[in-house]
């Protein structure tokens, strides 16, 4: 089989892999479909998180089909499936409190961890969600970032009259405004790309600026999802008295001005991944959904043979999710202007 190794920051290859014919009990061989290039994997490629480990095959969101399976796996041959890509131990202090996204042993797919950017993968079954049929494999390759949201949206109060700011319209940024606006809340989308905030409007009714044109304004709710210290301080600056700041981009330091905080009484949240299945379950609901609307959050589907050229568009930040095209004869490159 053929896959991706990242032999070292900068290094990507394709190379010929060895198939593993023999599995253990619990688990299942997955012939990827779709992999979808995370800011996380770019973060990789550069050499820029600490606890990545090399040589490493990329890749966490993934959809498949499970080819084979241990004994002991309860799912069948030819079930659809997308990929958990956080483990959790289940017996440290975090898992027991039922917090796996933090737990103290997590291992990270494409991180520190050999990934799915390969036409066939094996993990073990507790870590794959099952997808009912009818669901688009492009609908199904989001739910894995779009359970972040799902997971950051559960520490805020969301209704109809409420005012949410999104600061980052990259993928998860993308998430965040079609959910809100699903919800029916009032959705200001900021970014300093002009393609972006164009994008963020075909949501609907979504308004849209740059972070200079946000001034003497407040929201109920501000999401951010850029993870640039600008964007923080900003975050913290335009929340309304009594307001939420939820944190999913990973900022390495900002400036907090403690006494805005404490003066009116905000609510600063962190948000890393999600639970698992809870987050993944809720997140798949709405991809069922024919009025949730997706189109604008995948810019184009590759052969994973241009893997460079995939890696490349992803790198600059310009575009939404760029995706990798597993299957055989996927010689023709797709857009994805079909996708509702």
């Amino acid at each position: 089989m053929l896959g991706l190794i990242l032999k070292q920051p900068g290094q990507l290859e394709l190379q010929e892999l060895q198939s593993l014919s023999t599995l253990k009990d619990d688990e299942v061989k997955i012939k990827v479909i779709y992999g979808g290039i995370c800011g996380s994997d770019i973060a990789v490629f550069k050499g820029k998180l600490k606890h990545a480990s090399y040589p490493v095959t990329p890749g966490h969101e993934l959809v498949g089909t499970i080819m084979g399976a241990g004994q002991d796996v309860e799912y069948t041959i030819g079930t659809k499936v997308v990929v958990l890509p956080n483990s959790y131990c289940g017996t440290c202090d975090m898992c027991v409190k039922g917090k796996t996204n933090i737990c103290r042993h997590k291992e990270s797919l494409g991180v520190n961890a050999d990934g799915g950017f390969s036409q066939e993968f094996v993990i073990s079954s507790r870590f794959v969600l099952p997808i009912p049929e009818g669901v688009p494999d492009e609908r199904a390759v989001l739910i894995e970032p779009f359970a972040v949201i799902i997971h950051a949206f559960q520490k805020v109060e969301m209704t109809k009259d409420t005012s949410v700011a999104i600061i980052g319209c990259g993928t998860e940024g993308m998430l965040a405004v079609s959910l809100a606006a699903y919800l029916g809340a009032q959705v200001t989308a900021i970014d300093i790309n002009q393609d972006k905030l164009e994008n963020a409007r075909s949501f609907g009714k979504i308004r849209t600026a740059m972070p200079d044109e946000i001034k003497d304004e407040t929201f109920d709710v501000v999401i951010e999802a850029a993870g640039v210290q600008q964007s923080v301080e900003q975050a913290i600056q335009i929340a309304a008295p009594g307001g939420s700041v939820v944190l999913i981009g990973l900022t390495p330091e900002a400036n907090v001005p403690v006494v805005r905080v404490v003066r009116n009484e905000l609510n600063i949240y962190g948000s890393i991944i999600y639970n698992f299945p809870s987050d993944y379950t809720k997140a798949l609901e709405y991809l069922m959904r024919d009025d949730f609307h997706v189109n604008p959050i995948i810019s184009e589907i590759i052969p994973f043979k241009e893997y460079e050229r995939a890696y490349e568009a992803a790198a600059t930040g310009k575009f939404g999710k760029i995706i990798l095209d597993f299957k055989e004869g996927n010689g023709n490159r797709a857009h994805c202007s079909s996708i509702r």
